[in-house]
């Protein structure tokens, strides 16, 4: 089974000698487990052949939001130095929760990969089959890439609060029920609770099943129920702009291809004073 989205672990397997085929293991700590050492568990155990694409080494780091868009040349650079070619077929995974590889996977696309998939299950789902594990960094000669950022899927906050007021596109903001709701506090010290007005809530939890997305039909079930429009504008948000890549995913899924991230997200919008946040504050 191979899709244009996901490719599953046998379909790996198969290809495991194909020199068009590079994997990448994108795992990353969500927010409240910082304490992890990530590139240590890399080590410790990846998917064999695969390099680190460390979203947090890999972001802007002259922004003081979490992990930004870099800007292509670096992006560029740093793929090249880990090996990455652009014109091969990258396969991205995590630790198996989806959380991190749509980011993985959006960021190569934005930046002009046309051949990105996730591997279905991650690597929850591959050692679960017993696959091989390999441990200890890789390193392959320099890749052949070049980044060039579609500067349209990327909106800013003045963007969004333009949308936000005019209702010209559907802002979906992928937290949790709770977060969006203003029930709970954001994980990230300093934000304040709420969302963006106008927002629809979107969990990223609800469109996954075992490090997969549901069905389509399920899919699109979720979004109409949530008041989503999917003939209509979407900017996807959520806490940091890594699971509203999982919103994203979802909605190419289903074909829905106007759809822009909110890159600073509620890190952005949730630590300021001057924004209008709901519920009213």
């Amino acid at each position: 089974m191979s899709t244009s989205y996901f490719v599953a672990a046998d379909w790996l397997l198969e290809h495991s000698d194909d020199p068009e085929v590079q994997i990448l293991d994108a795992r990353m700590a969500p927010p409240g487990q910082e304490h992890r050492d990530v590139p240590a568990e890399y080590r410790a155990g990846h998917l064999p052949g695969a390099v680190f694409f460390d979203i947090e080494a890999l972001s802007d780091h002259t922004s003081p939001l979490p992990h930004m868009m870099p800007r292509p040349e670096a992006f560029a650079v740093a793929m090249r130095e880990l090996g990455v070619s652009g014109d091969k077929h990258l396969v991205v995974y995590d630790e198996g929760n989806l959380f991190s590889a749509p980011r993985a996977w959006w960021m190569l696309k934005t930046f002009g990969v046309e051949n990105v998939s996730i591997l279905a299950g991650g690597l929850a789902g591959w050692q679960r089959n017993e696959l091989p594990l390999q441990q200890g960094d890789v390193s392959l000669p320099e890749g052949d890439f070049d980044a060039t950022l579609d500067p349209n899927a990327v909106k800013r906050l003045t963007d969004v609060l333009l949308v936000s007021h005019e209702k010209t596109a559907q802002i979906v903001d992928a937290r949790p029920a709770p977060r969006f709701a203003a029930q709970a506090d954001e994980p990230r010290p300093g934000l304040k609770r709420g969302h963006i007005p106008g927002a629809l809530n979107v969990p990223w939890g609800d469109l996954v099943f075992e490090g997969e997305l549901k069905t389509t039909d399920e899919l699109s079930e979720i979004f109409a129920r949530q008041g989503v429009d999917l003939h209509k504008p979407v900017v996807a948000s959520c806490g940091s702009g890594v699971t509203a890549c999982v919103v994203i995913l979802a909605l190419a899924t289903l074909g829905v291809t106007d759809v822009t991230l909110y890159d600073g997200a509620w890190s952005e919008w949730g630590a300021r004073d001057d924004l209008p946040i709901e519920p009213a504050q």
